[in-house]
């Protein structure tokens, strides 16, 4: 569906339209310019509010990995607390910025859904529920992102599929 500008121009600016109606021609469901593309939109909300969250998890242990006293971490498949911590900050601050980004999102949301299930199942396993219910739900939320994809409006659409719009 095409959008005509000058109609959309003309139907917000005419001066015989009050206020209520243009607010009301905002929701209308033949405002074309408002609806175009609102499922892109969503999912560029998404993908942001939910890595900026998710970072916001992830900054303390990158301090703790760049720190210099004694890392005590969940040894993951006995890799070490190091390495186990280097793969967290990978997960949880570096992966969510290029969700953000929208570049190789399916992948960075993968590397953060399986850093959530290990987080659930594995280093709060025998927590009660309270302790990994947030993982759970960012670990379904980073599964939909996946499933999702990062959209039109990001880093991936740009590089690798404009010629085919």
């Amino acid at each position: 569906m095409k959008v005509n500008p000058t109609s959309v121009y003309l139907q917000f600016t005419q001066p015989k339209q009050s206020m209520k109606s243009r607010f009301l021609a905002l929701f209308s469901t033949n405002n074309t310019y408002w609806h175009a593309n609102y499922e892109q939109r969503a999912l560029l909300i998404l993908r942001i509010f939910v890595s900026l969250l998710m970072i916001r998890h992830g900054f303390p242990k990158l301090e703790k990995l760049m720190g210099t006293e004694d890392i005590k971490f969940y040894n993951f498949l006995g890799l070490g607390p190091t390495v186990s911590l280097a793969l967290c900050v990978l997960g949880e601050f570096i992966a969510p910025i290029l969700i953000i980004l929208g570049f190789r999102t399916r992948l960075a949301a993968a590397l953060v859904m399986f850093t959530m299930a290990v987080a659930a199942y594995g280093a709060h396993s025998g927590d009660p529920i309270d302790e990994k219910e947030l993982s759970m739900v960012y670990m379904v939320l980073f599964a939909y992102t996946m499933y999702a994809g990062p959209g039109k409006i990001s880093f991936d659409y740009w590089l690798f599929k404009r010629s085919e719009a």
